[in-house]
């Protein structure tokens, strides 16, 4: 599959929103303490950040000939040529979005919070640097 002008711009114009949201993010992960209301404003921003993230990898991915279908399928290609680093803890934020859903449960919330936090945003960061890269 040769790479399309199309492609490129796709990936590029999502890039963009991915990286306004990994901006909003910072703003959060930039805040030592966080109030209840800002905490469930945290996974919000965080889900809709990593949503753009994995449909940026995609974008890119296709527009280098590579067949993506899912996220699963996208983030394991992405490690696979070394786009993403700790592909475990990718699939590990892709399988915990079901508990971010929860920010009703305060204890939820809090291990959202942390996981955010200590895991989670490091990669999207490094994710957001390597496109850079790119662009």
């Amino acid at each position: 599959m040769c790479r399309t002008n199309t492609e490129d711009i796709r990936w590029k114009q999502r890039f963009a929103n991915f990286n306004k949201a990994v901006a909003q993010l910072t703003e959060f992960i930039e805040k030592p303490e966080l109030n209840k209301f800002e905490v469930q404003g945290l996974i919000q921003c965080f889900e809709y950040t990593f949503e753009l993230a994995w449909k940026t990898t995609k974008d890119y991915l296709e527009a280098q000939g590579f067949a993506v279908k899912s996220p699963r399928q996208t983030i394991q290609t992405a490690f696979q040529i070394q786009l993403v680093q700790q592909g475990h803890v990718w699939i590990d934020a892709l399988e915990k979005r079901n508990l971010m859903a929860h920010t009703y449960d305060e204890s939820a919330a809090q291990e959202a919070e942390g996981l955010i936090r200590e895991k989670y945003y490091p990669v999207l960061r490094a994710l957001l640097d390597e496109l850079k890269k790119l662009v």
